[in-house]
């Protein structure tokens, strides 16, 4: 058997990824702009909602002299909300990155210029009118819209459609927050569903294009500067293994409250449009016990990363921004989820930083807030790069891997999805987020071919090959068969398929049973070029090969020889192939036991 010499390299990129990163970095300049606007509507909308002006000066809402009025506000936002989804767009409901994940997985990746223009300006009237919400949500669904606009411009596939709407949202998180390649690892974790140079490539160059800018348009260094932390002592390391586990739990309460706040909607006797509103209700209430759970909240993150917390006060913090997070988001209204998570997630470190050992009061709010944000959102890699680009804080590094690592795993552990896929799932769209090398790909078609290959003569006459090949009594039966010269060249492949078109053509030609009567031979069924596999191609490529022509068995020839076959293989010949890897993570073994090995093994 001739040595089998595997075919390809490392990565299928091909050189349409120089143009459609071209294409990314322009998106990630336009995300760049997009991202001013929205943070500017957001504060624009605050002014007007509860100071009466006009103006882009920041202005916090838990700072508005309303009084009982202000509970109104809200409601207010709530039914404005309400009637643009209804008469604009439906989509614009929601925090944004879910809708994002089912545009990529079921809409090819295409968006309509209606989101793109709605969901901005829904998002900053909702976050404005006292919204317990972030940005960073409506970003990601208004840059992701934008990218899929500019894309659809061109003439690409949808995957690449998919790459650049990608582009769109990490460009506008990287801007917003200026956390860059947080941005590409949030693409990753949670929107590309690949890792692969031809989507990586474009997202990163997207996102650093818009940190670039960033400066220009909304200042330069981090967005939460802190003291930086020393080289943290062994107690601390281990008490982020409790803040891991306490904010594992806080996602899981988080979640199941999201989802029992949208269950109860769902039972509400009159139309969605007007949740928007009681949601809002809840909403301004919830101000008037807590003034400072209304709005984005970053100075209170500000306060927490800082030690410029009062311990009494962040239990009460806690429950009514986790209260009216959670109905305003069951409610349909639109805001996003990360500054929520980073508030809920920094006031439990900060209660947990009175009996944590081993570091000062402003270090357990920022391993909490990426610990929450990673078991929430299952995404720790993003969470722990999150966290230290928004302070710049590297030494706090390890406590954070470790807290935000634990919190993945206790998620993963008891719940069946994350708070954004359980909202795809609703909508009956199951997502799977683990990624691996498909083990087809880790082996060739020369491994798994079947080399003793049942071949017909060409001259074989029809008569015969029914005899012989396609009748159920005969010999070696197969689905179908390789054609071969006389000095066994390849030719082509008939199917039983071609044969019964054949046989039934016959038949209604009025030749009936006369079939093979004649000079019909096996060749004369060949209706097209066969399609075959060389034996250094791996197993995937087989296998999509064989979906795009609707066969189940190739032909497997010398790369050096077209015409020579080597084997032949079949969609059986595939999975068993899997079937190895299969076993792989099913199979247990034990080599050794207490210091003795087990018998039956060598070494």
């Amino acid at each position: 058997m001739e040595k089998v010499v595997k075919e390809g390299g490392d990565f299928t990129a091909e050189f349409r990824l120089v143009g459609i990163s071209a294409i990314a970095v322009a998106i990630g300049a336009v995300c760049a702009l997009v991202a001013l606007g929205l943070l500017r509507m957001i504060d624009v909308f605050t002014n007007l909602f509860y100071y009466q002006s006009l103006g882009f000066h920041a202005h916090p809402p838990a700072e508005n002299t309303l009084g009982w009025w202000a509970v109104l506000v809200p409601v207010a936002g709530g039914l404005i909300i309400g009637l643009m989804a209804r008469y604009g767009s439906e989509r614009i409901r929601g925090h944004g990155i879910p809708e994002a994940m089912e545009a990529i997985l079921i809409g090819k990746s295409r968006m309509s210029a209606k989101v793109a223009v709605l969901k901005p300006v829904a998002s900053a009237i909702s976050i404005g009118s006292g919204g317990p919400f972030g940005a960073e949500g409506p970003i990601i669904m208004t840059g992701g819209s934008i990218g899929s606009l500019i894309a659809q411009g061109f003439h690409l596939t949808a995957a690449e459609r998919k790459t650049l709407l990608v582009a769109g949202a990490a460009g506008g998180m990287s801007a917003t927050f200026n956390t860059p390649m947080a941005a590409v690892l949030l693409a990753v974790e949670l929107l590309l569903f690949e890792w692969k140079p031809r989507s990586l490539i474009p997202v990163a160059l997207a996102s650093a294009v818009a940190a670039l800018l960033r400066p220009y348009l909304l200042g330069s260094g981090p967005m939460f500067p802190v003291a930086a932390h020393g080289t943290l002592p062994t107690a601390a390391l281990a008490g982020a293994v409790l803040v891991g586990l306490l904010a594992g739990l806080l996602a899981l309460l988080l979640t199941v409250a999201v989802y029992a706040a949208e269950d109860a909607f769902h039972r509400l006797p009159f139309h969605w449009m007007w949740w928007p509103s009681i949601g809002g209700l809840a909403v301004g209430i919830g101000g008037l016990i807590q003034p400072r759970a209304l709005g984005v909240g970053y100075d209170i993150i500000e306060d927490l990363l800082s030690g410029r917390y009062d311990t009494r006060l962040l239990a009460g913090l806690i429950v009514v921004k986790a209260v009216i997070w959670a109905v305003a988001l069951g409610s349909g209204t639109s805001g996003g989820v990360l500054a929520p998570l980073l508030i809920m997630g920094g006031s439990l470190g900060a209660l947990e930083a009175g009996f944590l050992p081993g570091a000062d009061r402003a270090l357990w709010p920022l391993v909490s807030m990426a610990a929450a944000l990673g078991g929430t959102m299952r995404s720790p890699l993003t969470s722990v790069i999150f966290a230290l680009e928004l302070t710049h804080d590297v030494n706090t590094l390890p406590a954070l891997l470790i807290a935000s690592t634990i919190a993945h795993g206790f998620t993963v552990l008891v719940m069946k999805r994350s708070i954004l896929t359980e909202k795809v799932a609703r909508r009956g769209y199951h997502i799977s987020r683990e990624y691996a090398v498909d083990p087809l790909e880790r082996l060739s078609v020369g491994e798994v071919m079947t080399a003793d290959v049942v071949a017909v003569p060409a001259s074989t006459p029809v008569r015969e090959l029914m005899a012989r090949y396609f009748l159920d009594g005969g010999p070696g039966r197969h689905p179908g068969y390789p054609v071969v010269g006389p000095a066994g060249k390849l030719l082509g492949v008939i199917t039983r398929s071609n044969f019964l078109d054949h046989w039934t053509g016959a038949y209604l030609g009025g030749q009936g049973d006369a079939i093979g009567v004649g000079p019909v031979i096996a060749y004369d069924l060949i209706d097209r070029p066969a399609v075959t596999i060389s034996p250094g191609d791996s197993c995937r490529v087989a296998a999509e090969r064989m979906a795009r022509s609707a066969v189940k068995r190739l032909p497997v020839v010398s790369p050096d020889d077209p015409g020579r076959m080597l084997g032949i293989v079949s969609l059986g010949d595939l999975l068993r192939a899997r079937q190895r890897f299969l076993d792989e993570e099913s199979t247990r073994e034990q080599f050794y036991a207490l210091g003795r090995r087990v018998p039956g093994t060598s070494g």
